[in-house]
């Protein structure tokens, strides 16, 4: 991607919000607000690099703990006692970050960081105050912190928490003048004015069984494991199917200690002729389950079977062959990805993208309607936005959805089958 200057006037376009706000919309409909292709170089030099966005003086925060990462990824935050602030906009915005936690999630925490340092660099230093504290990994500590920005009345914005417990807790939590939150918890169904951000297994699922509704099949069976985020699931499922005139005729739970077996057994007494079954796995593995329904001859030229993008979280397995999945496309992180990894050393993930999207986003209001601008009307216009992880818009219920691209599973690679599902 080639690197400019900053021109105001370029930045003003790239940050542009629907036609709403500022009758300036892109082609596909959809925002540029997150348009990393219309962003040039903060360093002012053709192909350079994006600065880190300055920290503020007054955080306790060790330097060389959330200094640049090295080649092995982000650095460690384990010294995280304090907020650090970026930017030095009029509109604040607060980020709650796993920083310090352990394993993973510290790890999850800390890219998300460095995606935020990146979109402030490129977008918000001069629009936003953005002031990010260490939840820890903690969801009690992580509900408090952000029960305190909700209430400060200083925060146009949170941003997070990424913990799943905590951002239910908000969802519940009833007050129509406060802030709105964008939730980075991993399979948060959302809530009025806590919008989750992050693509669920909802949203996928939905997508694929559309994507195979439009061409045609009509009878679904949705197989999802026993729990609570199994009604989400199904009834996002059912929406999406409706459009198209196609019905979901059956949901079954599968409980992990059987694998899976006894539900597609039991499937074929229950459904006569389904054209396709939806598999979704939740934290674990969908393989057993599909053993199981290959033995029945699934997927085949009658049935054909839909995956999700938890799927991907585990190694391609040769019982995914033929599966059709709807997930994001990794190319869309193009804009970005090369100036991240020149400026943090290590290769961004969907967790650096989602962190750009939503500080982005931020500041494409900020600049647009000022640091009053965050309403449901904005937050929740029909034509979404498009960010590094594809076209997205939020819903009233606080869930998202997505267009994103469509795959079929060959030879243990995704290959494309259609640019995007059908979109909104």
């Amino acid at each position: 991607m080639k690197c400019e200057r900053h021109d105001p006037r370029l930045l003003a376009l790239a940050l542009g919000l629907v036609a709403t706000l500022c009758a300036c919309q892109s082609k596909s409909g959809a925002s540029d607000v997150l348009d990393p292709s219309a962003v040039a170089a903060p360093a002012g030099q053709a192909g350079a690099p994006a600065a880190p966005a300055q920290q503020a003086s007054g955080q306790t925060l060790s330097s060389a703990a959330l200094a640049s990462a090295t080649s092995a990824g982000p650095a460690s935050a384990a010294a995280a006692k304090a907020q650090l602030t970026l930017g030095t906009g009029p509109t604040k915005v607060a980020m709650l970050l796993p920083l310090s936690a352990p394993g993973s999630t510290g790890e999850t925490g800390r890219k998300m960081y460095d995606g935020a340092r990146l979109a402030m660099a490129d977008l918000g230093d001069k629009l936003l105050t953005l002031t990010i504290e260490d939840t820890r990994g903690d969801s009690g500590y992580a509900k408090d912190l952000a029960v305190k920005a909700i209430t400060s009345g200083t925060a146009k914005a949170v941003i997070g928490p990424s913990e799943l417990a905590a951002a239910q807790h908000l969802a519940k939590l009833s007050g129509s003048k406060r802030p709105p939150v964008l939730a980075l918890a991993d399979n948060f169904a959302g809530g009025p004015g806590v919008y989750s951000v992050r693509l669920g297994e909802a949203d996928s699922a939905a997508a694929g069984a559309a994507a195979v509704a439009a061409k045609g099949a009509r009878k679904f069976v949705l197989l999802v494991p026993s729990g609570a985020d199994s009604s989400p699931i199904e009834s996002r499922v059912a929406n999406a199917l409706s459009i198209y005139g196609a019905t979901l005729a059956v949901t079954l739970p599968y409980s992990a200690s059987d694998g899976g077996a006894k539900v597609v057994s039991d499937m074929g007494s229950l459904v006569e002729a389904p054209d396709a079954v939806v598999v979704a796995c939740g934290d674990g593995s969908p393989v057993a389950v599909l053993a199981a329904l290959k033995a029945k001859g699934i997927p085949g030229k009658a049935v054909t079977l839909i995956g999700t993008d938890r799927w991907l979280e585990r190694p391609m397995d040769p019982l995914y062959e033929g599966a059709y999945i709807a997930t994001l496309d990794q190319s869309e992180t193009g804009p970005i990805a090369d100036r991240f990894k020149a400026t943090y050393n290590y290769q961004p993930d969907v967790n650096v993208a989602y962190a750009y999207d939503v500080v982005a986003l931020s500041a494409g209001i900020a600049s647009s309607a000022g640091p009053n601008g965050f309403s449901k009307q904005v937050l929740e216009n029909a034509s979404g936005f498009r960010g590094s992880t594809g076209l997205f818009r939020f819903r009233a219920d606080g869930s998202s959805q997505r267009s994103m691209p469509f795959f079929k599973v060959e030879k243990g690679k995704l290959k494309l089958v259609e640019k995007s599902t059908s979109g909104f």
